[in-house]
């Protein structure tokens, strides 16, 4: 039985492509965040932005409004405004029963579709002729492509529920996500000398060269079940007839295993090192670890309202483990009890980026799912 009206699933489709044509790269949400906004206000509800924009480099701060509900209890429901950046305009189309981008580009599916979900999920709760027995908080955050930034300065002593729900993991409806990785960030740069390639070459001392040995001694992509790496980006040099100068590398290493991943990033640092060392050029290290990594119990109260939501939907429950990270490790590494549940979403942060119309609905099911299977368990 579907819970969802039709006139709601064809609203929840008119929003989602509303914000998707909304361009909203990390650091510029606010065009996003004053639509979402003022959904929220034209619902009845008070909106309030915090102070992150300014801490994160964003132009929008993070959102938060609350449903109340008939007793005490609440759930938090978190979505992430932002997307990688964008290489076309984006127009949302549906082929064969889901949405894309009729340009070469992403579709900004992640995390639209679940920002579209909350705001279908405000509205009907809002306009129901009764609030549900359990309030919802409602959180869209910024700079989540940027290493979770937005979500880091949330401060969560502004919610009341006790654990809460992100719907940002690009997977089919049903899966859970129980154990997410700690995250290190590398970046290095190598300072050589610069000289003419052609006449005194040996004088030059090249950077570019430095990097590539060390980047040629680290081990990189799956490493072990748990663990990967890679180099991202290297860039330096001025022209071909010149030893380069200059060389940045920037690369990462995540494990779901702690331990794991600090011995995989000082073993990238030593290469880098040595070669640095063997190509005489100076080395300027940072290591940053972007986020924690987080593993919850099967019978933790939030997995267990998941299942119990995703079943009365109609989906087998299915638990798994990610090399990604979400805003949820930003909460719960703040203490805060947050799901990752995925929302149907494929291919992010690719051209060829989509979500099925089935599973824009399904997501909306499973949201409402979550608030009435929420007051089964309340007082």
């Amino acid at each position: 039985m579907r819970r969802a009206t039709e006139t709601e699933r064809t609203r929840l489709h008119e929003t989602f492509a509303a914000l998707c044509r909304i361009e909203s790269p990390s650091r510029r949400e606010r065009a996003c965040a004053d639509r979402v906004a003022e959904a929220l206000g034209d619902m009845g509800l008070e909106v309030a932005e915090d102070d992150a924009g300014p801490k994160v480099g964003s132009d929008s701060g993070n959102l938060v409004a609350r449903i109340p509900g008939r007793g005490p209890d609440s759930i938090l429901l978190c979505a992430h405004l932002d997307t990688v950046p964008p290489r076309a305009p984006i127009e949302p189309v549906i082929v064969d029963g889901g949405w894309e981008n009729a340009n070469d580009g992403i579709l900004g599916a992640d995390n639209k579709a679940a920002v579209a979900v909350m705001l279908e999920l405000a509205r009907r709760l809002t306009g129901s002729p009764e609030p549900a027995v359990v309030g919802v908080e409602l959180v869209f955050t910024v700079c989540e492509e940027t290493s979770l930034l937005g979500a880091k300065e949330f401060d969560l002593g502004r919610l009341s529920s006790r654990f809460g729900y992100v719907f940002d993991h690009a997977s089919p409806i049903g899966e859970i996500v129980i154990a997410s990785p700690t995250y290190h960030r590398i970046v290095a740069d190598f300072h050589g000398r610069a000289a003419h390639a052609g006449i005194r070459p040996e004088d030059g001392r090249n950077a570019i060269v430095a990097a590539a040995r060390g980047i040629a001694a680290m081990r990189s992509g799956r490493i072990d079940e748990q663990t990967t790496a890679n180099v991202g980006t290297i860039s330096g040099g001025t022209a071909a007839n010149v030893v380069a100068e200059r060389c940045t590398v920037e690369a990462e290493a995540r494990s779901l295993d702690a331990d794991r991943v600090e011995a995989l990033v000082t073993e990238m640092v030593d290469h880098l090192n040595d070669a640095a060392g063997a190509g005489e050029c100076d080395l300027d290290l940072t290591v940053e670890r972007m986020f924690d990594g987080y593993r919850t119990k099967t019978s933790a109260p939030q997995n267990v309202l998941a299942e119990r939501a995703l079943r009365a939907c109609g989906y087998e429950p299915r638990a798994i483990v990610t090399g990604g990270g979400s805003d949820a490790n930003a909460f719960e590494s703040a203490g805060f009890a947050c799901m990752n549940l995925a929302n149907g979403t494929e291919r992010n942060h690719e051209p060829g980026e989509r979500v099925s119309v089935d599973a824009l609905e399904g997501m909306l099911e499973v949201a409402i799912a979550l608030v009435e299977e929420a007051a089964v368990g309340s007082p």
